[in-house]
């Protein structure tokens, strides 16, 4: 069992910064490509920002050059720094994770609770 806990979400007004938090844990051989993914009440789930084990990132063009994702191998742990926030942002902030789950290099998508953030204009 893997599980992806977020952190970091709350409420601050446009312009402000947070920074978000996923840690994973359980039985982990090894970690692919991890993501962010945002959800707006009344929305489709997109994706916000990934990032390889190897450090290559993408972004959606609407946070780039504000948000920067980034991860800690060592502590399996994934960032999101978010900056010049927008109430556009406001949504429920989701972590993605390809686990590895076997030594034979078997892998599971998992996804966290998400993380409520909540920016006001």
């Amino acid at each position: 069992q893997v599980q992806l806990v977020e952190s970091g979400g709350g409420l601050v007004q446009a312009g402000g910064s947070l920074r978000l938090s996923c840690v994973a844990s359980g039985i982990i051989f090894g970690i692919g490509t991890m993501g962010w993914y945002r959800q707006a009440p009344g929305k489709q789930r997109d994706l916000v920002a990934t990032i390889t084990s190897s450090d290559t990132t993408t972004y959606a063009d609407s946070v780039k050059g504000r948000f920067t994702i980034s991860r800690d191998n060592n502590k399996n742990t994934l960032y999101l720094q978010m900056n010049s926030l927008k109430p556009e942002d406001t949504a429920v902030y989701y972590c993605n994770a390809d686990v590895i789950i076997s030594t034979r290099g078997h892998l599971r998508e998992n996804w966290g609770q998400g993380t409520q953030v909540t920016v006001s204009s």
